[in-house]
């Protein structure tokens, strides 16, 4: 194999590990996206919960008091 083969796949192989690495990337900050809204979604039904609610009721409760 001649060294200007040797090198162009060296090349490829690197740039195929680079556009997978960018790919995991964006995976996983779309990832951290999506939890961040199912993460607002639990609070605002939390909060929306907690409204209809009778007073004092969804409150913590200190069960070692």
């Amino acid at each position: 194999m001649s060294d200007s083969l040797a090198i162009a796949q060296s090349f490829a192989v690197t740039q195929a590990s680079a556009t997978q690495q960018v790919l995991q990337t964006e995976f996983l900050r779309q990832q951290a996206q999506a939890d961040q809204s199912v993460v607002a979604l639990l609070q605002q039904s939390l909060e929306q919960t907690q409204a209809a609610l009778p007073a004092g009721q969804g409150q913590a409760v200190d069960i070692t008091a």
